[in-house]
């Protein structure tokens, strides 16, 4: 390990960057926190006293690309997934779901799908004005 290899601690909105250090007596890892990284804004803010090198910023840049990547992927996984369980939510509620059922969760379903529903229309209507 070279003293530019890094560390990505992953959180909500970016991650907490350390720096792998292992250039010590008794040869174990040292992680030293360098910097924290906002995947939206695409910030990096040096932790305290540190200072990343060139490579560490180029390495933390390529990491907050690589990241929006997989979040954008994740979130379109997600999407597809809802599609599949709104239908299978639908066959449950035609074939297994008793009166009960029904009462305890149509009017949060309900909700749910109509605000979803307004969301994509004002999406889908925004889109044809732009065009």
């Amino acid at each position: 390990m070279s003293g530019t290899d890094l560390h990505f601690r992953t959180r909500d909105n970016g991650a907490a960057v350390f720096r792998v250090e292992t250039e010590n007596r008794q040869r174990r890892l040292d992680l030293r926190q360098l910097a924290v990284i906002n995947i939206r804004s695409g910030e990096i803010k040096p932790h305290g006293q540190q200072v990343p090198t060139e490579t560490e910023t180029a390495q933390m840049q390529a990491w907050i690309e690589a990241r929006r990547a997989t979040v954008l992927a994740r979130e379109r996984d997600d999407v597809e997934r809802l599609i599949d369980q709104i239908n299978f939510a639908a066959q449950w509620a035609q074939s297994r779901a008793e009166p009960a059922d029904i009462d305890a969760v149509a009017n949060r379903l309900l909700l749910a799908m109509h605000d979803l529903r307004s969301t994509l229309v004002k999406k889908q209507v925004d889109g044809l004005e732009k065009d």
